[in-house]
């Protein structure tokens, strides 16, 4: 379904007619360009789109299937381009990704949305009050909108490193470390941290690409090339946030280390306390079993000390292992 629709010219919103042929047709008499939002349309909705706009048919294939990989693709009459914003539940700590696809051409930009996360009401509403940024055309719309999602990934990434701290303090606290549910609470939470790396790391390449950086040194069609500085913006934060993710993914794999060694030492502690009761418990069977033997001729059956005198020796082994094994650590 068609969100919004509207025409910019001079950074100034006009809304647009209910033709999209005509609303393309006015833009670029006008000078300026029309932007089109759509939410998870069906492709019924979104062949008048593609034709009115001559879409590329892979590209339409990528929208309306998502699912896609963060990327950027050129094709003759237009530019696609995929971002994933990620959306953090702080209720259950979990980390999921919509989907956003951007087609930009001359005197237009398409955006197809997947998922409740994207931040597109607010970065609409940021552009229309900087007119200045608006009037650069389709390009100021696909910088806001990287803008937004990868400043976003920044605010997830500080969440994340909080969890990250309270789940070490569980670990190496004396009583949380050796619960049952720490090792899945662990796994989970490197499930999401490679959920968050999806998002993050594809998108690197295509930012350089936009902000004419390393190999990247060629202009992106239907896209202005002063817009490079803000593209190298978006893309510097971009690092920032894959250095972050690639901390917390190395952390979280040392904590994860830390708690399965914590687990071998205490499995060898209670080792080591069984075996020395077990010891402990081994001699006075062993003198019962010895005595348990039905023999005549026995000398210490008839003797008047002799059950005090095992009594006495009994407990006098038994003191003497025990402080041994106490003075080992062994109890």
């Amino acid at each position: 379904m068609i969100v919004d629709c509207a025409i910019y010219r001079d950074g100034r919103r006009a809304d647009g007619p209910e033709d999209l042929s005509d609303a393309l047709g006015e833009a670029r008499a006008a000078g300026g360009f029309v932007w089109i939002g759509l939410y998870e349309p069906t492709e019924g909705e979104f062949d008048l789109v593609s034709q009115e706009f001559g879409l590329h048919p892979l590209a339409v294939e990528d929208a309306l299937k998502a699912h896609q990989r963060p990327k950027l693709e050129v094709y003759e009459d237009s530019l696609f381009a995929v971002l994933k914003p990620v959306v953090y539940e702080p209720d259950s700590d979990a980390v999921s990704t919509d989907e956003l696809m951007i087609f930009l051409g001359d005197g237009f930009a398409v955006v197809v949305r997947h998922g409740e996360g994207s931040p597109l009401k607010s970065v609409r509403r940021r552009l229309e009050q900087e007119p200045e940024l608006l009037g650069k055309g389709p390009t100021s719309v696909l910088y806001a909108i990287a803008d937004a999602t990868v400043d976003h990934y920044l605010d997830v990434a500080v969440e994340l490193q909080n969890d990250l701290e309270e789940l070490e303090a569980e670990v190496f606290s004396p009583a949380g470390g050796g619960s049952r549910h720490t090792a899945s609470r662990i796994y989970t939470f490197k499930r999401q941290i490679l959920e968050f790396r999806r998002a993050t790391v594809p998108l690197a390449p295509p930012l350089a690409r936009l902000a004419g950086t390393g190999a990247f040194g060629a202009g992106v069609p239907f896209v202005d090339d002063r817009a490079r500085p803000f593209f190298r913006d978006v893309s510097d934060h971009l690092t920032r946030v894959n250095e972050s993710v690639e901390g917390l993914d190395r952390l979280v794999s040392d904590i994860l280390s830390a708690h399965l060694a914590q687990m071998s030492v205490r499995q060898n502690d209670d080792m080591r306390k069984i075996s020395a009761w077990a010891a402990m418990a081994a001699v006075p069977t062993m003198v019962a079993g010895v005595y348990g033997m039905n023999f005549d001729h026995m000398p210490e059956l008839h003797w008047v000390w002799s059950y005090p005198a095992v009594i006495v020796l009994l407990a006098a082994l038994e003191v003497l292992l025990f402080r041994l094994f106490k003075r080992r650590g062994w109890l």
